[in-house]
């Protein structure tokens, strides 16, 4: 059996003698001309609304747009109000709520659908209601932010709200979105 020698190294060594530092973790970052996705399911819970938000915000980072940047903000806000409304209203036993989010970024603008098992509970027109109930302001704060919003049947069950939300382009460089390391200036 033939020993190993050497040194046990975590980067890889150029030319120089000089260590380069290990490749960054690969991300979920958009496409070459600025499209991006994220799909996923979560419980119909209070918890799955908040775990659904968090995500969101998370992928919106990879994607360039900061969780302290409007497009960021506004995108978290419709998607815990469509989430909160999806648990409360549209929850079924054994179901989860599912949300879509794509960013297009030649249209500068997010769509964000968020569906569940429920059609007979749809969103009425948002109005505010009187200012001493405690609930009931999600779909205004949806309109208020969103251009346009809505819902749809879900085939085979269930419906979709959606909402589409104006944006610019993120605020990374081409090179950090594609998961490069950004070079330092000395």
């Amino acid at each position: 059996m033939a020993r190993m020698t050497g040194k046990r190294t975590t980067a890889a060594t150029n030319a120089d003698g000089q260590q380069e530092p290990p490749p960054l973790p690969r991300r979920f970052g958009l496409t070459a001309n600025g499209y991006g996705s994220l799909s996923r399911q979560f419980p119909s819970t209070p918890r799955g609304a908040r775990l659904a938000r968090r995500t969101v915000v998370r992928q919106l980072g990879y994607w360039g747009f900061g969780p302290m940047t409007d497009a960021s903000c506004s995108v978290a806000l419709v998607v815990a109000e469509l989430a909160a409304n999806a648990v409360c209203h549209g929850r079924l036993r054994g179901r989860n709520f599912h949300v879509r989010v794509d960013y297009e970024g030649p249209a500068s603008r997010f769509r964000i659908e968020v569906s569940d098992a429920v059609l007979g509970r749809t969103p009425e027109h948002a109005t505010l209601p009187p200012e001493d109930q405690e609930s009931g302001r999600g779909l205004f704060l949806v309109e208020c932010l969103a251009t346009k919003w809505g819902w749809e049947p879900r085939n085979p069950i269930g419906k979709i709200v959606w909402a589409e939300v104006a944006a610019g382009p993120p605020a990374c460089l081409p090179a950090e979105r594609e998961g490069a390391r950004p070079t330092r200036s000395a």
